[in-house]
């Protein structure tokens, strides 16, 4: 039996450097993503953990133009439609002048489900809060984002849009709910600063204001 690795101090302080430097990549350059680079993407996004061992992940990568194009304008109409309801407020301008996905130029698009009802794990962990094997896609996602970002590969989850006309695109099973539509693709730019924080949306804020004891 393997003895379990030692994480020394230059590893935990690589690990927290990489956290610090994950971002929501909006901009992205040409540059393709090699096969063997997504491949190794997706199966350390397998390795996150999951209630009951259920691997309830299902990864659809998305190579049809037709689909790439139908995608861009379902989520433009949901971002245009999103801006109104900022109308009249100070938010709606620098809403508009946010740039919110990359489906355009992102070598890769990726969207990630959740199998409801997986026959792996045999319902365990799941007869009172079901919703775990969603989130347990949503771990598959941020372990795939950090390995990313290791690779100098950039994510951005894109979320403006509604789930129901992105499944039925894709014609996925009924039983598999959108987790995640990612963009995947070397970023344009690199920043420690989310570009949120940059363009004055929303900064981080103290943890102390999040944390409580009971």
């Amino acid at each position: 039996m393997n003895a379990p690795p030692a994480f020394d101090a230059a590893f935990l302080h690589g690990f927290d450097t990489l956290l610090r430097w994950r971002r929501d990549v909006r901009h992205f350059a040409t540059r393709p993503i090699a096969e063997d680079a997504m491949r190794a993407l997706l199966e350390t996004a397998a390795l996150a953990p999951s209630v009951g061992n259920a691997q309830p992940w299902r990864f659809v990568r998305l190579r049809s133009a037709a689909i790439r194009a139908a995608l861009i304008e379902h989520v433009d109409a949901e971002n245009m439609r999103a801006a109104e309801g900022y109308a009249g407020t100070d938010r709606q301008s620098a809403y508009r002048a946010l740039k919110l996905h990359g489906l355009r130029e992102a070598p890769e698009l990726l969207a990630v489900f959740c199998d409801e009802h997986p026959e792996a794990g045999h319902g365990l962990g799941i007869a009172t809060m079901p919703e775990m094997l969603r989130y347990s896609c949503v771990t598959a996602v941020h372990t795939m984002w950090l390995a990313a970002r290791a690779r100098g590969i950039g994510l951005g989850w894109v979320s403006i849009l509604a789930p129901e006309p992105v499944t039925r695109l894709l014609g996925v099973p009924a039983d598999w709910t959108l987790v995640a539509l990612l963009c995947l693709g070397y970023p344009a730019e690199a920043s420690e600063t989310p570009e949120l924080e940059r363009h004055g949306w929303q900064a981080r804020e103290p943890l102390a204001d999040r944390l409580f004891e009971r």
